[in-house]
């Protein structure tokens, strides 16, 4: 079924982030829908306004934005500001703020896109190549580093910053900037051309987009031209195998994601597009099974993904360390990007699980709540507490107990900033006929369906907080519809109000298909009492522990909640005590081990040890959810807490 049509900037079905040309469901535009006050309107105003113009100011303090003005007036030298990959930060900077000016409308953003662009532009090749670490005097030769450069990389982000800007305020100098560079790409590396490919995916994402949003096949066919390339070795060999460039197994034979986290998603949701371009059915399946294996075996509680700090990568099926635990920020948003595309093209309420576990507990933990902060890895145990990072340095670690103002490798703040200013677009989708809501979010919506009518929507809601979810019909189209209501795999006991009616509906979706009249309402009521979850007995690292949810939240033990002189590590959680919600605090009865008082013993124990009832009075740990972790000070914490042994 073909649901998409073509679109204009001020089409309000337009401004998409992501737009198959073909697929089971239709995205809704940014003139489609728009947030209410809550959860996620909070996290997009304080990234308007203050995110992105944190942001340019750290590159233009250190130096990344006049990279563009030292090529453009022939001042290069052999020392260079910023990583080889650093231009690829402002054309994501520029990619948000194109999505917050379709959102909001504000006109300093497009002044700050106008702005930046002319800088861009003017480093610009007469052949189209653009980048301001290679090609240029005093600096390495172009396309001499395909490993490790990033060079194409670099021009994939141009390119999806392109077509943010194409599909939000129509063609400008940023789209024929773009234009220019993948026409470049296509004469370098189409058929008769180097046969290469970029140690990190991403060209491939942006030439499927740039594409669509142009009606230009030939980006798409070098897209699928790079992933049919992947997987033959192309890349010299490194110490960390071919594995972490994805370039040891083709994509259509892997059967897992491996290597670098990022560079595998990003390569899975461009051979999703690639796939939805050219009804592949295997492409798309096999996609589907790398994320049913890796979900299954290689995804932590929170949606995080990646347990090696090494290689940023995967381990093995089942390694998944909590204080080892890598999950970065943009593998993260890499996930939601690859399950969203497999949503649209299947319709597969799992994936919308997973794009919400991701984006409350990864998405939304690493900005601090005044958007100039961020976590860069995300651990789901953190043993000591670490420094408080001075918001006036560039942090050199990804791992830390602290949010840090800019890392020294600062792909996830400008990946955050572009996420959120377009996470509303992720809330609601439609079919010929129907409506379905993703993410609950208070919204309005007004979408056109696919069979040409129009339908407007209200809802109310306090979610995550609160599992009340209210639909309110305010725009009715003509005859019936189906509004489809996303139950989250956890909610079970779900309860479905409609027409003075109520019933019980199972995870999945629940459907209401019918004429509606104007005003009436539809009621979701989804249980988000506090439950603890279970590991499964073959992850290791976590054998013996607990973890404790709520709705769509994962939670966390902080030391700062808990009794002078005790600490995380002399907690055991009574799990025969169900967790409490005492007015919004969750709390879970848990004793104080022996050694707490910091007497030394050996650190095995015999069956008497096992065996023996705790000492002393239960007590209450109170846990806050993980995404607002380490936001009093920096303090050692832990999802996964031990029980008292049997």
């Amino acid at each position: 079924m073909t649901l998409n049509k073509t679109v204009t900037a001020t089409d309000p079905t337009g401004g998409r982030p992501v737009v198959p040309s073909r697929g089971e469901r239709r995205p809704l535009g940014l003139g489609e829908i728009a947030l209410g006050p809550g959860f996620w309107s909070t996290l997009q105003a304080t990234n308007a306004a203050a995110t992105l113009e944190h942001c340019e100011s750290w590159m233009e303090r250190l130096g990344w934005l006049a990279n563009f003005d030292r090529v453009a007036e022939g001042r290069t030298e052999a020392e260079r500001p910023g990583w080889s990959f650093s231009d690829s930060e402002v054309y994501k900077l520029i990619e948000a703020m194109s999505w917050e000016f379709a959102r909001s409308g504000d006109p300093g953003m497009d002044d700050g896109i106008r702005r930046l662009t002319a800088r861009i532009g003017r480093a610009q090749d007469a052949d189209g190549y653009l980048n301001t670490y290679y090609g240029h005097p005093n600096r390495p030769a172009r396309y001499t580093d395909l490993e490790m450069g990033h060079e194409l990389y670099c021009v994939g982000h141009l390119l999806q910053a392109a077509v943010a800007r194409l599909r939000t305020s129509g063609p400008d100098e940023l789209v024929e900037i773009a234009r220019r560079a993948a026409d470049h790409v296509c004469a370098e590396f189409g058929p008769g051309g180097r046969e290469g490919i970029c140690g990190h995916p991403e060209i491939e994402l942006g030439l499927v987009e740039l594409g669509r949003a142009l009606g230009e096949d030939r980006y798409v066919d070098q897209a699928r031209l790079f992933l049919d390339r992947r997987g033959h070795g192309l890349l010299r060999d490194i110490p960390l195998g071919r594995a972490y460039f994805q370039d040891d197994v083709p994509i259509r034979d892997a059967h897992a994601w491996r290597g670098h986290a990022v560079r595998a998603l990003y390569l899975s949701a461009a051979a999703a597009d690639v796939a939805a371009e050219g009804d592949d059915d295997e492409l798309l399946a096999a996609i589907e099974g790398q994320w049913d294996w890796s979900v299954a075996r290689r995804t932590y509680i929170t949606g995080g993904m990646g347990s090696r700090h090494q290689d940023e990568g995967f381990g093995e099926d089942w390694e998944l360390p909590a204080d080892r635990a890598y999950c970065e920020t943009c593998a993260g948003i890499a996930s939601i990007m690859v399950s969203w595309r497999l949503y649209l093209a299947t319709g597969d309420m799992k994936y919308a699980d997973l794009i919400e576990r991701t984006s409350f507990n990864v998405l939304a933990t690493s900005p601090r709540s005044d958007g100039k902060a961020f976590f860069y890895a995300n651990p789901l145990h953190q043993r000591v507490a670490g420094d408080v990072a001075s918001d006036d340095q560039v942090s050199m670690r990804a791992e830390s107990s602290a949010r840090a103002a800019w890392f020294d490798v600062s792909c996830c703040p400008t990946n955050v900033a572009r996420t959120l200013a377009s996470w509303h677009t992720y809330a609601a989708d439609v079919g010929e006929r129907d409506v379905t809501l993703l993410q609950y979010a208070s919204a309005r919506v007004r979408a056109e369906l696919g069979d040409g009518r129009v339908a407007g929507l209200e809802v109310e809601t306090a979610y995550p907080d609160d599992g009340l979810v209210t639909v309110r019909v305010t725009e009715p189209p003509e005859g019936s519809m189906a509004l489809r209501l996303r139950v989250p795999a956890w909610a079970d006991g779900a309860v479905l109000e409609e027409g003075g009616r109520q019933r019980d509906v199972a995870p999945g979706v629940a459907v209401v298909d019918r004429e509606f009249v104007a005003g009436e309402e539809v009621r979701l009521r989804l249980p988000v009492t506090p439950r603890f979850t279970w590991p499964d007995h073959r992850i290791d690292a976590i054998r013996g522990c607990v973890a404790v949810e709520r709705g769509p939240l994962v939670y966390c033990a902080e030391a700062i909640d808990l009794p002078d002189g005790v600490g995380l590590d002399h907690v055991v959680v009574d799990t025969s005590v169900r967790p409490a919600d005492r007015h919004g605090q969750v709390v879970v009865q848990g004793f104080v081990v022996s050694g707490a008082d910091g007497s030394a013993r050996w650190p095995y124990l015999s069956d008497a040890d096992v065996n023996r009832p705790p000492t002393g009075a239960p007590i209450e740990v109170r846990l806050g959810p993980c995404h607002q972790w380490a936001e009093r000070k920096p303090t050692a914490m832990r999802i996964w807490l031990p029980t008292l042994c049997p």
